[in-house]
């Protein structure tokens, strides 16, 4: 679009600091033996025993997978004789009721042989909180226009043109880890990390004749 008349560029930006609407956390499964079988056996049934204990906690899970499997031998430095087999399995685990967290974290991590990290805070992909920081840079935008043209003794009378120039939404992770020690799970609360939203864009606007005598 050509612009009629004087044109001013500005950039417009948001920062905002907003709750997290979800968090997630590993669980990772582990065995030993010297026997392969022995070593698939026993991960099989650990993390038969974090599934049961994940079904037990809904509707405080709102989702989890599994994946990671891993499998490997031990072998000895001087060749490749297999003294040992270790296994592992991870599933990922995502919770929307805070209050739960960390009782739900420190029953798994209580199991035999079984490694809990996290969490990471993060909003949901469709947050309103990304909206609203858009809507609040075009908003500054169009404040400094405005204050621009005020300067020179004009007014802002178009837009011609509005980009995204925002740098990605960076969510803020904190983490610790437990791992299964046996015993009762003592009582552990977790603070929410407060989630930071930014938003950028650049606008060009027409603006009225500039009175600069």
């Amino acid at each position: 679009m050509a612009a009629d008349g004087p044109v001013v560029q500005v950039r417009g930006e948001a920062y905002r600091e907003v709750p997290p609407e979800l968090a997630r956390f590993a669980v990772t499964a582990t065995a030993r033996d010297r026997d392969r079988e022995a070593t698939l056996t026993r991960l099989a049934e650990r993390a038969a025993a974090v599934r049961v204990l994940l079904d037990g906690s809904e509707p405080t899970v709102a989702r989890r997978e599994t994946g990671d499997l891993r499998v490997r031998p031990e072998t000895r430095r001087s060749g490749e004789r297999v003294v040992a087999w270790h296994g592992s399995v991870t599933t990922t685990v995502t919770v929307t009721d805070f209050t739960a967290l960390g009782e739900l974290m420190l029953r798994l991590a209580d199991q035999d042989q079984v490694e809990v990290a996290g969490p990471w805070w993060e909003l949901r992909p469709d947050s309103p909180a990304y909206r609203e920081a858009r809507h609040a840079a075009i908003g500054d935008a169009l404040l400094r226009a405005r204050e621009y043209a005020e300067a020179l003794g004009a007014r802002v009378t178009a837009l011609i043109e509005l980009a995204d120039a925002g740098p990605a939404d960076r969510p803020m992770f904190a983490r610790a880890a437990f791992a299964g020690a046996g015993g009762g799970a003592p009582e552990f609360e977790l603070d929410p990390q407060p989630q930071t939203v930014q938003a950028a864009v650049q606008a060009r606007f027409t603006i009225s004749e500039p009175v600069l005598g």
